[in-house]
């Protein structure tokens, strides 16, 4: 009982997008509707407010922390199952009726709650790939499979090794039209700006 709670709480933290509250903060329009139709930081970004779209990443990141760490508190044993819970809330929100980002954000804050060595390695391999190539999905992907290695070099393949998997299985599926127009080349780059009008979700970067 004391997991599925923990679990449940989780999902429920996970389930505020800081994008679709920030945005209705500071009277932008919403991310589901414009860009990559995502509700991200990496979206906001568009907007040309940096420092809201700083704060959507913060407040992802936090909340997935957040979550793992309320977790490791009242019920070590489900931090790894919190790890996926709040993750699946970003993606499946149920205060924004269902509709959620891609994860990249509470996922690097899950990580590091679960175990900083992870998170900050999962993190820094975001940031060379993005720094580098430009691409933030690219960055997305790889570090995605980075934090499965890291966890099983220091865990095993045990529970946090399958939490781990199924977050980077449930990330990669979310950037499936990305993965589509990285292959022919038609992805956008890192901090490309739009006009912040209702346009094709498939459109554009992350």
């Amino acid at each position: 009982m004391q997991t599925a709670l923990v679990v449940l709480g989780a999902y429920l933290i996970g389930s505020v997008s800081f994008a679709i509250v920030l945005s209705r903060l500071f009277a932008l329009p919403d991310p589901r509707s414009y860009g990559s139709g995502n509700p991200g930081a990496t979206n906001v970004l568009r907007t040309g407010k940096r420092a809201v779209a700083a704060l959507t990443l913060l407040g992802d990141g936090g909340k997935g922390w957040l979550a793992v760490w309320l977790a490791a508190m009242f019920a070590p044993g489900a931090a790894a199952f919190a790890a996926l819970a709040v993750f699946l809330g970003h993606l499946f929100p149920l205060w924004h009726r269902f509709h959620g980002g891609k994860g990249v954000a509470t996922a690097a804050g899950a990580l590091l709650g679960l175990d900083w060595r992870i998170g900050l390695g999962t993190i820094a391999t975001w940031v060379m790939i993005a720094v580098f190539l430009r691409y933030s999905s690219l960055a997305a992907l790889i570090s995605a499979a980075f934090a499965v290695v890291f966890t099983i070099v220091f865990y095993g393949a045990g529970v946090q090794a399958a939490c781990v998997l199924a977050i980077a299985l449930l990330l990669v599926w979310r950037h499936k039209d990305n993965i589509r127009r990285l292959l022919a080349g038609q992805e956008g780059r890192f901090g490309a700006r739009v006009s912040a009008a209702p346009q094709d979700p498939s459109a554009g970067a992350p």
